[in-house]
This record gives structure tokens, sequence and C-alpha cells, in this order.
């Protein structure tokens, strides 16, 4: 299939009609033409680069099973499409505004406090608090999302399907996300040791 023309309506709603019938070459024609676009849209709403990621694929999910309910003679394609990511893009938004907030201080605080153990020798105890603080460091490198999925399932012993529930993420982006802010400490704290 040609992609010559990705801003030529009929040519999108051709691919529309084909994703309506389940169509996966005329809807990855139809990815291929408008993605950039509407990642670019996706990216002046949201505030980070992988949250424009996350709007533009829930978008595309949705437009799959949405495409036969497109009515050719309501808005253009490209309009269409653009509502959508913008709702997708709105309802991540609204997620971000009402997940609690870790206290990076609190938790260094809960940390030490829990390191503290009388039976300890002050030498094991000054080096374990050290340790301590330096993963606290480490940690309020790391972004909010990140810190908190981390937090709730390696702290608070929480699975990553529940981490994803009460952070209201989809799995596979909380698991992305623990598993690059376990790299990302990893390297912090190698550093940090040297």
């Amino acid at each position: 299939m040609p992609y010559a023309h990705p801003n030529d309506p009929e040519q999108l709603r051709t691919w529309l009609l084909g994703a309506a019938r389940k169509d996966a070459q005329a809807f990855q024609a139809l990815y291929l033409a408008t993605s950039p676009r509407l990642f670019g849209f996706a990216l002046r709403i949201l505030p980070r680069h992988e949250l424009a990621e996350e709007a533009l694929q829930d978008a595309f999910v949705a437009i799959w099973h949405a495409a036969g309910r497109y009515e050719a003679s309501g808005a253009a394609p490209m309009s269409w499409m653009t509502t959508v990511v913008r709702d997708k893009a709105f309802d991540i938004l609204r997620r971000l505004d009402a997940r609690p907030d870790v206290d990076v201080a609190q938790f260094e605080a809960d940390i030490l406090n829990g390191l503290e153990d009388k039976a300890l020798d002050p030498a094991l105890a000054a080096r374990t608090s050290g340790e301590a603080r330096t993963l606290a460091f480490c940690l309020a490198t790391l972004e909010k999302t990140q810190r908190q999925a981390i937090a709730l399932a390696y702290f608070h012993d929480i699975s990553h399907a529940e981490v994803a529930r009460q952070l209201a993420l989809p799995i596979g982006t909380t698991r992305t996300w623990i598993r690059r802010g376990l790299a990302t400490l990893k390297t912090c704290l190698a550093r940090e040791a040297a």
C-alpha cells in the first residue's frame, strides 16, 4: 500500500474502513501514516514523552475497536483520530492528578528508622544508615511514577498487578517503569558507592 499521501482524507477513510473490517494491513497503513502527527499532538498535551506514547497506544487500540463506528459523513478522519488521542491524553492527565504522591523525605526517614536496631554494633549501624541515605538519594532521582511503583512493589511488598491498580496504570507500563527505575537505581547506587 502506498503511504505517499498521509493527509489525504479519502485514503484515511479507506484505511479506517479496512480497520473496521479488521484488516491488519489497512490498520498498519493508517498507523504509519498518522502516528507521527498524532504523537506530536499528544506531546503538546502531556508533560512527558512516555505519557504521550501511552496516549497514542491507547488511542490506536480505541481506533481499532471503534473504526466500525466512524462515520465518513461526520468529522474528517484525522479530526476524528485527533479527538480520540486528545481524550486518551486527558484521561492520563486526570489519572496523574488523582495519584497519591510519595513523600521522599518521609520515605527516607522510614528507612532510617526501620534500620535502627539497638542490637547492631555502632560501626554496622553507621554503615547501614549511610546506605539507606544513598538509597533514598537515588530514589529521589527517579521520576515520581517510577519511585511510587518501586516503593509500592519492593518496600510495601505489593504485586505488580496491584501496583498497576493502585496507580491506575496499565500492567505493562507499570512493569516497564519498575524495570527501568531499578536499572537507574542500580547505576546511581554503583556511582554513589564509588
